[in-house]
């Protein structure tokens, strides 16, 4: 099998966190024409483990120079390889989207269901696609037998070397317990009762912004107007109760605590992701394009 892609690989933290919220995201949407629908107050959203992921355009990074070092492979074994095409970087959603509930600049429009994915995300994610029904002997080459051998071997030896892949598996327990753990705080208990309390005044009745998100009415094609204007309600309570503020720094106090409890196994972890990340920018670099370069081509 083909290595796992960023759509997949880079969000998979987030499923621990947002599977209720995101309920609706079943049905692939359709492409869109500008940049991601996404709040400032998302796009600021930094939480201290963070650091200890990677991000969906570090992924991007790897995977561009793994491309690079396959098709050179692929070269000496007489064959061609497409190498995945960029994503703008306007295009990738940040890492806190949808952490404690939806987000007013998506609700608006699309209710809970996510935002249609832009162009640059839309080609990468087919021409995954088309690697799938790649030639026998192709992608033998490629994969080998086992689907982790072949050119992937080679490539990924000749990218870090000894250094396994990264591991986010501490990242993915403690980023899950980090946001349980900070829920139950009387801080955020308090935020999500006022926000209850105003969602009750609109008329709506729903413990927390996840099960009103994850209520299986949104369960369609397209959003509707009920949707929409739960959505709508919901964004508008969260600001009012200051719902992302008080749980973010409730988090944030959550998340240091748990990083000096795990610091040595978060270390490594780290230390190995940076070692895949320096490897990818030398790649890239001897290739005369710096990731910026790289990732807004299309623009």
């Amino acid at each position: 099998m083909p290595p796992s892609r960023a759509r997949t690989t880079a969000l998979a933290p987030l499923l621990l966190l947002a599977t209720t919220a995101c309920t609706a995201a079943e049905h692939e949407p359709a492409p869109a024409r500008h940049p991601l629908p996404v709040s400032r107050q998302a796009r600021q959203l930094r939480l201290p483990l963070d650091a200890y992921a990677s991000t969906v355009a570090e992924t991007h990074l790897v995977e561009d120079a793994q491309d690079i070092l396959m098709r050179r492979c692929m070269k000496d074994h007489g064959m061609q390889w497409k190498t995945l095409p960029p994503v703008d970087a306007q295009d990738t959603e940040p890492p806190n989207l949808r952490r404690y509930g939806a987000d007013e600049a998506e609700a608006a429009r699309y209710g809970y269901h996510p935002s249609p994915d832009p162009p640059s995300l839309v080609r990468r994610n087919r021409a995954w696609d088309a690697r799938e029904a790649l030639p026998p002997e192709v992608r033998r080459a490629a994969y080998g037998p086992s689907g982790k051998g072949g050119c992937l071997k080679t490539t990924d030896r000749q990218l870090a070397g000894d250094t396994a892949p990264p591991d986010f598996h501490a990242f993915n327990q403690l980023t899950g317990t980090a946001l349980e753990t900070s829920r139950r705080t009387p801080q955020v208990r308090d935020a999500l009762r006022r926000w209850h309390n105003c969602m009750a005044k609109a008329g709506f009745d729903y413990p927390d912004p996840y099960t009103a998100a994850g209520n299986k009415r949104w369960e369609t094609a397209d959003p509707t107007p009920a949707e929409r204007a739960t959505a709508r309600a919901d964004v508008a309570c969260q600001k009012s109760a200051k719902l992302v503020k008080v749980w973010a720094a409730a988090e944030t106090r959550v998340q240091h605590r748990l990083i000096r409890q795990n610091a040595d196994r978060l270390h490594k972890a780290k230390a190995r992701k940076d070692r895949w990340l320096s490897a990818a920018h030398r790649v890239l670099k001897h290739e005369g394009r710096t990731h910026h370069q790289h990732h807004t081509s299309d623009q």
